[in-house]
């Protein structure tokens, strides 16, 4: 497995693939790597001839007050995973090689109305971060396809929308949620929560499955239906930001006729922000009572 820890090293080593005719592809991170992650590699080296991870906390997605300067860093052991796992190169820069001009007056990437939305509402900023970065890396990667969780469902249709609208040449990827044996979305996130709040946490996603029985068994009214889902989080002991239903393809509030639709959840537990989200196909369009 080669390691670059710089812009110039990652080029050589690209433009050398590109050279032989091989295909790329990148899986964006931010370390602290568990199975959710690797599920991704593991896709990645089936989708392209060279896989690539990146591993960068990047300052300019977290808001102030939030957990920048704690966020887990454990980069032997995840290189010691992507080892294992059979990774071609891992991407791990400096501040300075991903924002050579510094974070206050950096060129940012910002994708209107779907980042305002949802986490957008309560993380202002946090989406403009998340594509500036991800439009470095696969400006520099040039990958065919670069591969997303969907358990950051805003987050995946943000980047598809950036590289949409910016005509970069690549395919972007959504995988399912890798989840522990309780239902609880694996996150780096996680290690912030005590035994007591790990027994909690797997709530988040049994509200989310409940939800989704009672929009397949019929019309409801939307906005008692998101409080109703929200008090019940609120009963467990976390603190909702958030419990909506919206369509699938935009996140735009359900219309009539609609039959692709996604739930999507966030919640504090204790310092542990933890977002969810699931599918659902309506058998019969949407209609609320």
């Amino acid at each position: 497995m080669l390691t670059c820890f710089d812009v110039n090293s990652l080029r050589t080593t690209v433009r050398e693939w590109k050279r032989h005719g091989h295909t790329i592809a990148l899986v964006p991170t931010m370390g602290s790597l568990h199975d959710g992650h690797l599920s991704l590699l593991a896709r990645a080296r089936q989708l392209a001839d060279q896989s690539v991870v990146s591993i960068f906390v990047n300052p300019i997605q977290f808001g102030h007050g939030e957990d920048y300067e704690r966020y887990p860093s454990t980069l032997d052991a995840d290189r010691d995973k992507l080892e294992r796992a059979g990774l071609d190169l891992l991407f791990a820069p400096n501040l300075s090689e991903l924002y050579p001009g510094g974070t206050e007056v950096d060129t940012r990437v910002s994708v209107p109305q779907l980042s305002d939305i949802l986490c957008g509402e309560f993380r202002p900023g946090h989406f403009s971060g998340v594509a500036t970065e991800v439009a470095k890396l696969l400006i520099n990667v040039q990958p065919d396809v670069a591969l997303f969780g969907e358990k950051d469902y805003q987050q995946l249709l943000v980047i598809r929308r950036m590289t949409r609208d910016l005509l970069l040449p690549v395919e972007i990827v959504g995988m399912p949620i890798v989840r522990e044996a309780d239902g609880l979305a694996m996150s780096s996130r996680n290690a912030y929560l005590d035994a007591a709040q790990r027994r909690t946490a797997s709530h988040i996603n049994a509200t989310l499955r409940a939800a989704k029985r009672e929009l397949e068994s019929g019309a409801v009214e939307l906005a008692g239906f998101e409080r109703r889902h929200a008090q019940v989080l609120a009963e467990h002991g976390m603190r909702p930001e958030y419990f909506s239903v919206r369509r699938a393809d935009d996140l735009a509030q359900p219309r009539a006729g609609d039959r692709e639709l996604v739930i999507l959840a966030a919640a504090w537990l204790g310092a542990a922000r933890l977002i969810d989200n699931i599918r659902v196909s309506l058998a019969t369009p949407w209609s609320e009572a």
